[in-house]
């Protein structure tokens, strides 16, 4: 029995840092883990500018509230979960996540936690677990379900080298050069078409 692990940005929704950045004017901000592979590095980067610029969680709320799904994204949801069953892992947060949840039609997610201090503004951040996406397939594995691992980041690669099946939705072409063992769908489309293999 197949489960799909699937990221979350760049596969179902825009980057939110992207949008944050794009809002703010802050393109130090547009760093996604597609350019920096290192997640503790990018974070306490992300951190250190909203320290720097005095921006609130309330502030990346307000902008994630105006992120709409991509589009299809509902459609190959609906399509996966008539077939197996799909779990979101991300390296979001839960202070992120409900209102992008909310329009996927709430798919269950796996994410992390922020550190709010008593002025709103984000001082830290705390992981689920470490590797938590590879973690998380190993932990569906040992209930003996095969999983097929999808996404479009560095912060994927661990989930999909330990799923029986590791697919690149959309990523940039640094990600293909550096894992030509993958195949890659551009569109949701190819998409299916790679699970109905499997599915």
């Amino acid at each position: 029995m197949y489960v799909i692990c699937s990221d979350l940005e760049g596969v179902f929704v825009p980057e939110v840092w992207i949008n944050v950045a794009e809002k703010t004017g802050i393109q130090e901000l547009r760093l996604t883990t597609r350019d920096i592979s290192d997640y503790d590095v990018l974070m306490k980067g992300r951190i250190k500018i909203l320290a720097e610029r005095g921006l609130t969680l309330k502030d990346i709320q307000n902008v994630i509230e105006t992120i709409q799904p991509l589009p299809g994204a509902l459609d190959f949801i609906s399509w996966a979960k008539e077939r197996t069953q799909l779990i979101v892992v991300s390296d979001t947060f839960i202070q992120f996540a409900d209102p992008m949840m909310k329009k996927l039609g709430r798919p269950t997610l796996f994410c992390h936690t922020l550190v709010i201090d008593e002025n709103n503004m984000i001082i830290d951040y705390k992981l689920r677990q470490q590797d938590p996406k590879r973690r998380t397939a190993e932990a569906l594995q040992s209930m003996n379900y095969q999983v097929i691992g999808m996404g479009d980041s560095y912060n994927d690669i661990n989930m999909l080298k330990q799923a029986e099946v590791g697919i690149l939705f959309r990523p940039p072409d640094n990600v293909i050069k550096d894992y030509p063992r993958f195949p890659v769908a551009h569109d949701y489309e190819t998409l299916k078409k790679i699970l109905s293999g499997y599915i």
